[in-house]
């Protein structure tokens, strides 16, 4: 990867690794067996972020910490949006935090748990996304077609489905109660269907719904 472009790789459920200049984070790791279908998960980073404390979302331990790295090493500043885990303020299923990683070129959100719609303060602030990583197969998280009208109203130039059921290869992955990506994306209409699980900006950099494959790499 060339040292100035900005990798997001998913490597399931919700967890991503985001990439820049050697320089690597890891978001929402799960834990071993938390959810259905997923190999454990055991990865290489320099910074691990948690949106809540459930196990499919707070794993550190499966996340090895490389030596050598310091915090001037990171190219990303990094911001913080307190929302909940639900509509009811937290009574239910807690907080959850949304991380804003910006690198001086690109703006990507991962939205963790999202429960509820952010507040119209919150939405400024999401404003003028690069990337969205959103969880779009509700129960636990927003309704699909809430998620779908806060992308519209936000609108990030790339959005990326994640915390969603799915088969793939006879294996069928993620929690039996909530819905399938198609729940969502039949709401869209610049969907990109991807035979590899990541996204390299600048070069995949256009409006667009982009749905990732788990474990392919190209």
């Amino acid at each position: 990867m060339d040292k100035n472009s900005t990798a997001i790789c998913w490597l399931g459920h919700s967890c991503f690794l985001i990439e820049k200049g050697g320089y690597r984070i890891v978001v929402d790791p799960y834990a071993d067996s938390a959810v259905g279908g997923y190999t454990p998960l055991r990865v290489e980073a320099d910074m691990v972020l948690c949106s809540h404390e459930h196990d499919d979302h707070n794993a550190r331990g499966n996340v090895t910490l490389r030596a050598g790295k310091s915090a001037s090493d990171n190219p990303f500043t990094i911001n913080r949006i307190e929302s909940w885990h639900d509509e009811a303020q937290g009574k239910k299923r807690g907080p959850n935090t949304i991380h804003i990683l910006e690198d001086g070129a690109y703006r990507i959100a991962h939205m963790g748990d999202l429960g509820c719609m952010p507040t119209d303060q919150q939405k400024e602030q999401l404003k003028g996304l690069d990337v969205c990583l959103v969880p779009v197969g509700g129960f636990f998280t927003m309704k699909p077609e809430f998620v779908h009208k806060l992308m519209e109203e936000i609108s990030p130039t790339i959005v990326v489905p994640m915390h969603y059921r799915f088969r793939q290869n006879g294996t069928t992955y993620g929690m039996r109660i909530i819905a399938t990506v198609d729940h969502y994306l039949r709401k869209c209409t610049d969907v990109t269907m991807y035979n590899r699980n990541y996204l390299t900006l600048p070069e995949d950099l256009h409006r667009q719904t982009a749905v990732l494959r788990l474990g392919s790499t190209g």
